[in-house]
């Protein structure tokens, strides 16, 4: 199968399916995360204009069952492994 042909990722991206932010086709491939140079693989969201990511926050979950997540600011790098 010919892999050329990857969707060219988003400025922002959650891995949430309710999110507005979701793209599915993105997903189909593996994404790697770089944050302030050091790559991470607890990332739940990222946006790259604005320089966040959102990580869960231990092991706390919200109301709906969900962890509760921080954002922590710095140069975000997204790529395609």
């Amino acid at each position: 199968m010919n892999d050329t042909t990857k969707p060219t990722l988003p400025d922002r991206l959650s891995i949430d399916p309710r999110s507005p932010h979701h793209v599915a086709d993105v997903f189909k491939h593996e994404v790697g995360i770089k944050f302030n140079d050091k790559e991470r693989f607890d990332v739940e969201e990222y946006c790259l204009s604005e320089g966040w990511i959102k990580v869960a926050a231990g092991k706390v979950l919200d109301r709906k069952g969900k962890p509760m997540l921080i954002k922590l600011k710095g140069k975000v790098e997204v790529f395609y492994r």
